[in-house]
């Protein structure tokens, strides 16, 4: 597929990205703990995906942990000049696989340095510090301690840009007290809205906004709306999903993951789909 398929950018940090990026979660083991089960295929995603014209990938160190930003650099370094790298740190992970809270001032500054050491850079382009009052969804809480030391990260050389992750619009009003927020990435999706309004504000102020889990993530999305429309449009039900938010605003990166690189390229073929009236009706619904 043609980088030039998906050519809509939005400023990310210091770089215009194209809209369309992957997510690497998937390439960690089932539960995002592990190793893959099959490693060449992970590495063969990730090149494919610089072939077609991806250049920004979300991680985290926490994704296995450590392994998938060792088979990103694996497979990547030394990266290309225009590739942005999003991390994110204040989790962890307990050795039953669990997502823990990590978000004390040794935890973060260690954070940044193994996500510094595995992906082989010696600074990071974007780190979102991603909110652990609820390591299910946003959740209200001061950001200004764990955000302050991120910020004292970024003045010593360590980390270019900072944003935000899992956070509430009020949470998202205190960070930008404290330093420049490049993007937000919080759960969105056609039946998960709840971030509406936010987006349209960050539109307006011109930051990125990075919706994860397209069709619910760990819990799949079921709708026979979302169904029909894709049969209708000869489609995949997550390409639809993904046209919807390639639709809903110009600020929205998408990020969607796999392991398999048939369906990166399905991803990547969603952007050639456009949604009239009638198809958006329909999914609209879904979130009523």
């Amino acid at each position: 597929m043609s980088p030039t398929a998906f050519s809509t950018t939005y400023q990310l940090g210091h770089r215009l990205v194209n809209r369309l990026g992957y997510g690497a979660m998937q390439l960690a083991g089932p539960g995002v703990f592990g190793p893959p089960k099959d490693r060449g295929a992970a590495l063969a995603v990730l090149r494919e995906a610089l072939v077609s014209g991806v250049n920004h990938i979300d991680t985290s160190d926490f994704y296995g942990p450590h392994i998938t930003n060792q088979i990103i650099r694996e497979a990547l370094h030394p990266y290309p000049d225009n590739l942005t790298i999003v991390t994110k740190i204040s989790a962890r992970r307990g050795a039953d696989g669990a997502w823990i809270p990590a978000m004390s001032r040794a935890e973060l500054i260690q954070a940044v340095h193994d996500n510094l050491r595995n992906l082989g850079l010696e600074m990071l382009d974007v780190v979102n510090l991603r909110s652990m009052f609820d390591v299910h969804g946003p959740a209200e809480g001061s950001i200004e301690e764990p955000l302050t030391v991120l910020a004292e990260l970024q003045q010593q050389g360590l980390v270019r840009h900072i944003g935000l992750s899992n956070v509430t619009p009020t949470q998202v009003a205190q960070g930008r007290t404290i330093c420049n927020i490049v993007c937000v990435q919080n759960q969105y999706n056609l039946a998960h809205r709840e971030d509406d309004a936010l987006i349209d504000d960050l539109a307006r102020q011109g930051i990125a906004y990075v919706p994860f889990f397209p069709l619910g993530g760990f819990t799949p999305l079921q709708s026979s709306e979302l169904s029909n429309v894709a049969q209708q449009l000869g489609a995949t039900p997550m390409q639809v999903a993904l046209a919807w938010l390639w639709q809903r605003s110009p600020n929205i990166l998408l990020i969607p993951g796999t392991s398999s690189v048939a369906h990166l390229r399905e991803n990547l073929a969603s952007v050639r789909l456009t949604l009239t009236s009638e198809p958006l009706a329909q999914l609209e619904s879904i979130a009523e």
